[in-house]
């Protein structure tokens, strides 16, 4: 049953970084629960000995300054940065695609395909990429999902003409489709 006052709150985005350890995670939620606020979503994640992550929480409007304040001290464990969400306004009528990547590493390839997407207004809400050794060959395999904003006005037949265009030049396969 809720409480009779269910306080206002303010959403935070915090971004952290910090030499990976066990009990990183723990020190954000438990002054998160301190102060009265939730949890509401995630992305974290280990990369060459660095813990990184971004946490979307709510907070009592009367409790920002003190949550803020208690980041401080993480300094020592996390460099932890405090910002107001903000509400979008330009996702109405996006369209939701999803573009999946995989072939041959090399500098360049994240660059050239996000230069495409940003062409024909293309915004990337969500993007993971990974390198790993290619089955029965000493290369390496570049591979890639990316979760897309599509403007309904984006004249797809031709984003997704650039798109083929640029794999066969970086001799990818890419896979460009409709989330349902």
């Amino acid at each position: 049953m809720p409480d009779a006052y269910d306080p206002p709150m303010t959403p935070l985005v915090l971004t952290i970084l910090g030499d990976d350890r066990s009990g990183l995670v723990r020190a954000i939620a438990t002054e998160v629960t301190a102060h009265g606020g939730n949890w509401e979503r995630s992305q974290m994640a280990e990369l060459a000995g660095k813990f990184a992550g971004i946490v979307l929480v709510s907070i009592p409007d009367e409790r920002v300054a003190a949550f803020t304040e208690s980041m401080v001290p993480l300094q020592g464990l996390l460099e932890v940065t405090v910002q107001r969400a903000t509400s979008r306004t330009d996702g109405d009528g996006m369209l939701q695609w999803t573009l999946e990547i995989l072939g041959a590493d090399r500098p360049g390839i994240v660059s050239e395909i996000t230069t495409v997407l940003d062409h024909h207004g293309v915004n990337i809400d969500s993007l993971t990429t990974g390198t790993r050794e290619a089955p029965m060959a000493a290369e390496m395999l570049f591979e890639a999902v990316a979760e897309l904003e599509v403007p309904p006005t984006t004249d797809v037949a031709a984003l997704r003409s650039d798109l083929e265009d640029l794999a066969n030049e970086l001799m990818v396969d890419l896979d460009l489709g409709a989330t349902d």
